[in-house]
């Protein structure tokens, strides 16, 4: 069935891919990013071309995750023109290395407030819609560095990845009475055919950076190592062959999580008996009929 997306983040990197394989797989899909008359237009360009060759309804879209006019205004936009919205896809994220003590406060604040405070801006301004309509899917790009081993110095990234983990774990259980379903796509690592770790941000503060010398070679490194860990038939168009597979599958039926791991770094088992456990203890506290999505109401 066809369906009404947002997708936060689709500039670049799996936000595009996915953007582009599910306006493919013939759904209406907002493909939102910041700058879309400056720094973006050639992207929006490219989104446009896209859509004219194919025939697919793919928009580019104004939206600021950082700013909660921005979020407003864009769900307000997609309402107008649709009067709907089915799809939340939260992939709005950035990435940062460097040593965890080198990074200013105000540095890991800005990591938390892109990957984490501005899903929650895109959520206060969607979910009003989606509990009135009483159907929808909360999407969340997570990753396998909340679950399986991970690198040194992603320390800010890799725990606001945890906390986004951890709210949409939450919010599964608070929506699912409004008929909001919750999927999380975790994938793991990709070296190549993304920009993740060519355009991570790094901290400011180079004296304390340096004082990490003696780790130079590791950090240097530690991109290669995961590219040698990683077949060559890894590309993140998987997440987004996956990502398009959940959405279409029907309501009740999408899986809770779905890892895209090719280096195995233990995600998978992991996130196995998380949620066995999260099962049980739902079971054990009365809260079962919470783990499911009911018919909307």
């Amino acid at each position: 069935m066809q369906q009404v997306i947002l997708i936060t983040g689709a500039s670049t990197g799996i936000g595009a891919l996915s953007a582009r394989a599910l306006a493919a797989a013939g759904h209406t899909v907002y493909a939102s990013m910041r700058d879309t008359l400056g720094r973006n237009g050639p992207r929006v360009q490219e989104l446009r071309d896209y859509a004219t060759a194919r025939g697919a309804d793919l928009r580019a879209l104004e939206l600021d995750v950082l700013s909660q006019a921005s979020a407003d205004a864009a769900i307000a936009a997609i309402l107008a023109e649709q009067g709907r919205l089915d799809v939340v896809v939260h992939n709005a994220g950035g990435l940062v290395t460097g040593p965890m003590e080198a990074f200013a406060p105000a540095e890991i604040q800005h990591v938390f407030d892109t990957n984490v405070i501005g899903a929650q801006r895109v959520n206060k301004a969607a979910l009003p819609a989606m509990r009135a309509q009483g159907s929808g899917l909360l999407l969340w790009i997570s990753s396998t560095t909340t679950r399986g081993g991970f690198p040194p110095f992603m320390g800010p990234y890799a725990a606001a990845k945890a906390a986004m983990d951890s709210i949409a774990v939450t919010m599964s259980y608070e929506l699912t009475r409004f008929g909001i379903e919750t999927s999380i796509v975790t994938p793991g690592a990709f070296t190549r055919g993304t920009a993740h770790f060519p355009n991570a941000g790094k901290p400011a503060d180079q004296a304390t950076s340096a004082a990490y010398a003696r780790y130079d070679s590791l950090m240097d490194e530690v991109g290669a190592r995961l590219s040698a860990l990683t077949p060559d038939d890894a590309d993140p168009l998987a997440v987004a062959e996956k990502i398009v597979r959940v959405v279409g599958l029907p309501a009740g039926q999408r899986p809770f999580r779905t890892v895209i791991d090719f280096i195995g770094d233990g995600a998978q088992e992991v996130s196995a008996v998380a949620e066995q456990v999260r099962i049980s203890f739902a079971r054990r506290i009365g809260i079962d009929d919470l783990l499911s999505i009911p018919a909307a109401a």
